[in-house]
């Protein structure tokens, strides 16, 4: 027996806790904190999704001692204390179970199947999630062209996150240019492109990584994990590689083990599960994100009114109001954006959002404000022209009357820049 085939048949201790580490890790990650990545397993692990909402809270206040209970699990942000707590909870399980698995199964030689069945869930969960990331970018749904509230937003009040959003969202090019390396991760889901897809994916996945660090998004614990599952997969070939670059000299990957099958029905059946979970995956995702585009993205139908309308005049109980700088209840700007609401931006900078009703057969309007004061504009509205809108009717019971003009969204610098081959001077404003 050669000492190659030795060492592939007799795992040292080393090489067996850590893979007995990973293994459980991996595992409870990919399907008890699944991002959508595999479908339908948010349902199918409902019920121990719900005994760890009952479970890492408790841990929180009675083990770990924070000063606050854990009311808030993984929503648009995947950083919030649950989750944190819940990774911690998941390395102590890894390295507990580690420990028994160890005393168990010493006599074991080596998992090289069971590494084979990890690594094919680890790939395709990756995969899954990059062409899932991918597909939205394309389409420009995950990040989309600056609203008209961005627009009007001063720059220096932009978040981190929101800045890194705007920046972005202005380039379609720029995310497609995204979306394909994150799609390229398909390469994952085949034996033969396995490492050129892994080297791909972690490009896309530092990429990212950097963003939500740099920019604060809440994002940093997946985006790590899929940076440790690219060089978890990639680990093997990696001192291969390294030789191949650094000494100049020929060198050859090591094929991945494959389980083999005795009868030839068995491997069609193994196949055809593979690529029928592959093109079913694949297929949903990319259905639901072209769709979404007409709800969400940029061929979602505009609202009524959408645009932004600077105040040109108020007047309250047949009086005009003077446009002061420091007047708290004076209209400057009302932008509307999203079906169903509208935000109104006042003299003195700040701004309320209100949910709105239109009434267009009676050329009504119902503002109700978000800001918990309860307060409720009714407005009878005219358009006297495409570039104005009238606004009369009543605050609570007093008579009140705006009048707007629509801002060109032409005239927006972001907008009406474009795209310059030939530039004399840099033109940075």
């Amino acid at each position: 027996m050669s000492a190659a085939l030795d060492n592939e048949l007799n795992w040292n201790l080393s090489k067996k806790i850590a893979f007995r580490f990973f293994f459980i890790l991996l595992v409870l990650l990919v399907f008890l904190n699944n991002n959508g990545a595999f479908l339908y397993a948010r349902q199918i692990f409902f019920y121990p999704t719900e005994l760890l909402h009952r479970i890492i809270p408790w841990l929180s206040l009675n083990v770990l001692k924070n000063d606050y209970n854990i009311t808030v699990f993984t929503n648009g942000s995947g950083d919030t204390t649950y989750d944190y707590v819940l990774l911690l909870f998941f390395v102590t399980l890894s390295v507990f179970g580690c420990l028994i698995w160890s005393l168990l199964d010493y006599k074991r030689k080596n998992y090289g199947k069971l590494y084979y069945w990890l690594i094919v869930v680890v790939r395709f969960y990756l995969a899954f999630t990059l062409i899932l990331y991918g597909s939205v970018k394309v389409i420009q749904l995950q990040f989309p062209q600056p609203t008209l509230n961005r627009l009007v937003q001063p720059f220096g009040d932009a978040s981190p996150m929101g800045l890194a959003w705007t920046f972005l969202g202005f380039s379609k090019g720029y995310n497609i240019f995204m979306g394909i390396i994150e799609i390229s991760a398909i390469l994952l889901l085949f034996k033969r492109t396995m490492v050129v897809g892994a080297f791909l994916s972690l490009a896309a996945s530092v990429h990212v990584m950097a963003m939500d660090y740099f920019f604060d998004v809440p994002v940093k614990i997946l985006s790590t994990t899929l940076v440790f599952m690219c060089l978890f997969i990639l680990a093997p070939y990696l001192q291969t590689i390294f030789k191949f670059f650094l000494t100049n000299e020929p060198q050859k990957l090591k094929a991945l083990q494959t389980p083999t099958f005795t009868k030839k029905w068995q491997l069609i059946l193994f196949r055809s599960l593979k690529y029928l979970l592959i093109v079913w995956t694949i297929g949903i995702m990319l259905d639901n994100a072209f769709n979404r585009q007409y709800t969400y993205g940029a061929k979602a139908p505009k609202p009524f009114l959408y645009g932004i309308y600077d105040v040109e005049t108020v007047k309250s109980k047949g009086k005009e109001v003077l446009p002061l700088l420091t007047d708290s209840t004076r209209w400057r700007q009302m932008i509307i954006n999203w079906e169903g609401f509208a935000q109104v931006k006042l003299m003195n900078d700040s701004s309320q959002t209100f949910t709105t009703v239109f009434h267009r057969e009676l050329r009504r309007l119902t503002l109700t404000s978000r800001n918990g004061d309860e307060s409720q504009y009714q407005f009878i509205y005219d358009i006297p022209d495409e570039n104005h809108l009238i606004l009369k009717g009543v605050k609570n019971q007093d008579s009140i009357s705006i009048s707007f003009k629509c801002k060109d969204l032409k005239k927006f610098r972001l907008i009406n820049r474009g795209f310059h081959w030939i530039n004399e001077y840099p033109y940075n404003r």
